[in-house]
């Protein structure tokens, strides 16, 4: 199963607040990850550098791709932006994070 790793950066201050807004995740944001073939999404914070860790393990890599297309997603990005450094269109500014090792049990 496919899996993409990046990272994000929080603006200072604002860990809480990106907590409480991922607790309340909308149900129509779930439902187009899931439909993108998301099967599992966590994202991790170091808290001295506010930089955020995500994994996600997918299906298919072109259903991703259409996320940015959808207006939940764009509202999403929206309800983010003030929250952390983001590019002109509100998507979250992203680092794609390489591969250096792997331990499995399959």
């Amino acid at each position: 199963m496919p899996v993409r790793a990046f990272r994000m950066s929080l603006n200072p201050g604002r860990a809480e607040e990106y907590r409480k807004r991922h607790d309340e995740i909308w149900p129509e944001l779930i439902d187009a990850l899931r439909t993108a073939g998301v099967r599992d999404y966590r994202i991790f914070l170091d808290p001295e550098s506010l930089a955020l860790f995500a994994v996600l393990t997918h299906d298919d890599e072109h259903l991703l791709d259409e996320l940015p297309r959808l207006a939940v997603m764009q509202r999403w990005w929206q309800h983010m932006q003030s929250i952390m450094p983001s590019h002109r269109d509100a998507s979250p500014i992203t680092v794609d994070l390489l591969p250096v090792f792997s331990l499995n049990r399959d």
